[in-house]
C-alpha cells in the first residue's frame, strides 16, 4: 500500500483544518472501520473496486472509510442540529488500479455544511472557502451541475423504468452513452437479450423459465419472471424522440464560463421546460458566488463535470486542479448531496454541500515536500 502521511503533509493537514475552523466549522471525527451495507446500498457492488473490505465476526462486513462524507452526513442526520457547519482530518482509503503510483493512504481534510435557509448562498460559501485557502496555488476551478443533468434525463418522452437507468448510469458515462444510444434507436438491443426475447415469444415466457431449470442462485422464480417481463415491456417501448436526444447530448457538451453557459442553458429551457428550476439555482448560486468576491464571468463550466466522482452529488460541483499537472489528482472536490441526506436520514432531508482538499496534493503543487 502506498501511503501519503509524511510529517509535512500531517502538518498542511493541521493547517487547513485550523482554517476551517476559523471559518466556524465544528471539528468532528469518524470511525476509520466503516460498515459495509450503508456504501454497498448507496454504490452498489461498485465500491468495492474503489475501497478496501474487511470482516468484522461481530460487526460483518466492513470497510476501509474510502471518504468522510457518508458518516459526516450520518452523525449529523442522528443528532445534529441546523444549522451546522462541520470539518474533520483524517486518513482515507482507495485502490489505485489505474493510478498506480498514486497513494492508496492519504489525508483529506474538508468541509461541510447543513443549512436549509439558502442553498445558493452554501453552496458560494462552500466554494469560496476552498478558493481563499487555495488561492496562492494559482489552481484552475471548474464548476458543473449534476441537477441540470438529472433536471435534463427527468425530461425526456419515456418510461420511468428507463429514465430510471439513465439517472442510475449517470456517473458511469460509457454505459450511460451506450444506453441512450439503444434507448435513442441509434443501437440495437444486445444480442443476448434480443435471442431471450425471441425465445419468449416463440415459447412463452413460463415455458422459457421452466427450460432454464430449478431455482439455484439468489433469484426466484418469480424475480426471473418479472425481470423477463421488464425487457419484454422495454423493447415494445418506442425510441426516445431524436430531438430530445440531441438536447441532452447538447447539455452534456457544454463548456464554457458560466455566464455563456447559463444564457445557453436559458435557451434550451424553452424546448425543455423541466431544466427550468435547476437552470434558475444555478441563476441564484452565480449571483451569490459574485455577491462573495468569486470573478464568475472567468468560472468554467463543465456540464459533464463530476460524472465520474463519487455519486452522491446531485446539484452543484466543483473542482480544482493544478495547470500542466495531468499526474495530479485534483487538489480538492466538493458539491452539493441534497438527496444523500433523505437516504441517510430515512426520509427527512436537509440541503447539504461540501468539499474535501488533499494536503498532499497540495505539497505537491507548491514543492513543500512529501
Amino acid at each position: 500500500m502506498i501511503v501519503d502521511t509524511s510529517p509535512a503533509i500531517r502538518a498542511e493537514a493541521e493547517r487547513l483544518f485550523a482554517y476551517f475552523q476559523s471559518a466556524g466549522a465544528q471539528p468532528v471525527e469518524t470511525d476509520i472501520l466503516q460498515p459495509a451495507e450503508t456504501l454497498l446500498d448507496l454504490y452498489g457492488e461498485d465500491i468495492r473496486a474503489r475501497a478496501y473490505v474487511t470482516s468484522d465476526p461481530l460487526r460483518g462486513e466492513q470497510m476501509l472509510r474510502p471518504d468522510f462524507t457518508v458518516p459526516v452526513v450520518r452523525m449529523h442526520m442522528a443528532d445534529g442540529a441546523l444549522p451546522a457547519r462541520y470539518t474533520y482530518m483524517g486518513k482515507v482509503f482507495r485502490k489505485q488500479e489505474h493510478h498506480q503510483g498514486r497513494p492508496t493512504e492519504y489525508f483529506q481534510v474538508g468541509y461541510e455544511v447543513f443549512d436549509p435557509a439558502d442553498p445558493a448562498a452554501a453552496d458560494a460559501e462552500v466554494f469560496a472557502r476552498f478558493s481563499d485557502v487555495l488561492a496562492p496555488l494559482g489552481l484552475r476551478a471548474a464548476t458543473g451541475d449534476i441537477g441540470i443533468l438529472l433536471a435534463a434525463v427527468d425530461g425526456l418522452t419515456t418510461t420511468e423504468r428507463r429514465k430510471a437507468a439513465l439517472r442510475r448510469h449517470l456517473w458511469r458515462p460509457r454505459r450511460f452513452r451506450a444506453l441512450l444510444e439503444r434507448y435513442g434507436g441509434r443501437s440495437p438491443m444486445p444480442e443476448s437479450r434480443a435471442r431471450l426475447l425471441h425465445k419468449v415469444g416463440k415459447d412463452g415466457l413460463n415455458a422459457v423459465i421452466d427450460q432454464a431449470g430449478p431455482e439455484i442462485g439468489m433469484r426466484s422464480r418469480a424475480e426471473v419472471a418479472a425481470r423477463v417481463s421488464a425487457l419484454i415491456e422495454d423493447a415494445a417501448t418506442p425510441p426516445i424522440a431524436t430531438g430530445e436526444v440531441e438536447i441532452l447530448e447538447h447539455i452534456m457538451g457544454l463548456r464554457e464560463t458560466c455566464p455563456n453557459v447559463l444564457e445557453r442553458l436559458r435557451d434550451i429551457a424553452v424546448d425543455l421546460p423541466q431544466i427550468s428550476a435547476a437552470v434558475t439555482r444555478m441563476e441564484r448560486r452565480l449571483d451569490a458566488l459574485s455577491a462573495r468576491g468569486t470573478d464568475v464571468g472567468a468560472l468554467e463550466f463543465e456540464a459533464s463535470f463530476g460524472r465520474t466522482s463519487m455519486e452522491y452529488y446531485d446539484g452543484f460541483v466543483f473542482g480544482f486542479f493544478a495547470e500542466g499537472r495531468s499526474d495530479l489528482p485534483p487538489v480538492a472536490t466538493g458539491g452539493r448531496y441534497d438527496a444523500l441526506t433523505r437516504i441517510l436520514g430515512q426520509g427527512r432531508t436537509i440541503p447539504a454541500v461540501g468539499g474535501v482538499v488533499r494536503p498532499g496534493v497540495v505539497l505537491s503543487v507548491t514543492g513543500g515536500g512529501a
